[in-house]
């Protein structure tokens, strides 16, 4: 099975040409890169940002969230310690960012994807040497994406990062509905934002309780987000900067275009049908699961899971208590020094 898996992927010559000229005409060296490559697979063109400093030829390549996200929505405070340390590569996946392309419906799955993540590795390989070693970080749906990767070819890696992932789409629905009421009724209890927190109760009553609905997840998604504003302005979780890339720094029209694309193509495939918690077992290699204590957008209960089913003997589960869905940027320096520690021990 892997032998043809690795026959499938292609690498995109492009990304060699790419670095080069990037290289030649700014004289990056190892220790400060700044290169831009793009992987050739089954029809799509996809660019990958490689940051920081990879004397060591240590990359961590991070799959962002979505489906639809930013590669370099990453990027902040956090990252910037992270890329003083090692090599960051910000991956924008199949109809994400600046990605392009001319494939169907039938190369946008979870499975397609999981080989565009092995043929970046192969790109980079090529690149910088077969010498080079990856860890492999996944936010939000890259916590998905990162367990489809890992179980095709775990031998890439020498180690997992999982931050406030959703390694379980199938069962998140339901979960939404258990966290709210139980959220709602502690914070109504503490006397905060009332108002807001009774109107929740009011949105549950809408949705359908018993069998997932595409529409109401829609509805309860866009709510946990809306919460954990509420949370911020209550002081319960830190303020969440966004990093210092903004959409409006991409093609904007791109960027729409293949983010409302993605989600329309995988949303009926994930929501309510995709799990990897019963194939976790199968993920031994160290593993580092990172989680806001007031994840509202993948709840804490999944951490807590995600730790409990992980194969791995070297494992390790952080909660932070100022976070919601977004540590690495509501606690950023706690962050850092988790994910550099991490990579210290494991590398």
């Amino acid at each position: 099975m892997m032998q043809s898996l690795a026959n499938n992927i292609k690498i995109g010559f492009l990304a060699i040409a790419t670095l080069l000229v990037n290289a030649c005409s700014n004289d990056h060296t190892l220790s400060n890169l700044d290169a831009t490559v793009f992987v050739r697979h089954k029809g799509a063109d996809m660019p990958a940002y490689i940051k920081g400093n990879a004397n060591e030829k240590i990359f961590l390549i991070t799959l962002h969230g979505g489906p639809g996200g930013l590669g370099l929505g990453f990027r902040g405070n956090a990252f910037n310690q992270i890329e003083d340390n090692y090599g960051v590569v910000y991956f924008d996946q199949r109809g994400s960012g600046m990605s392009q392309g001319n494939y169907s419906e039938d190369d946008v799955t979870i499975d397609v994807m999981a080989e565009d993540v092995l043929a970046l590795v192969k790109v980079i390989k090529r690149i910088y040497g077969n010498d080079s070693r990856f860890f492999l970080l996944g936010h939000s749906w890259g916590g998905a994406l990162g367990p489809a990767t890992l179980l095709k070819d775990q031998s890439e890696f020498l180690g997992w990062i999982n931050v406030d992932g959703s390694h379980n789409p199938k069962d998140l629905y339901f979960e939404y509905i258990r966290n709210f009421e139980r959220v709602a009724a502690a914070q109504i209890e503490l006397e905060n934002s009332v108002l807001f927190w009774e109107s929740v109760y009011d949105e549950l009553d809408k949705v359908d309780a018993d069998e997932v609905s595409l529409d109401d997840f829609a509805i309860l998604n866009t709510l946990a987000f809306d919460a954990e504003e509420y949370l911020n302005d209550d002081g319960i979780i830190n303020n969440a900067e966004n990093g210092n890339v903004k959409v409006s720094d991409y093609n904007v029209l791109t960027f729409i275009w293949n983010l409302l694309k993605i989600q329309s193509i995988l949303d009926e495939d994930i929501i309510g049908e995709l799990s990897f918690t019963e194939r976790l077992s199968e993920i031994t290699i160290p593993s580092l699961i990172l989680w806001g204590r007031h994840d509202m957008v993948v709840p804490e209960f999944y951490a807590q899971e995600a730790f409990d089913n992980l194969g791995s003997s070297d494992k390790k589960l952080v909660f932070f208590e100022r976070s919601g869905h977004s540590p690495m940027f509501s606690e950023p320096n706690q962050f850092a020094e988790e994910v550099l520690q991490f990579i210290n021990q494991n590398k």
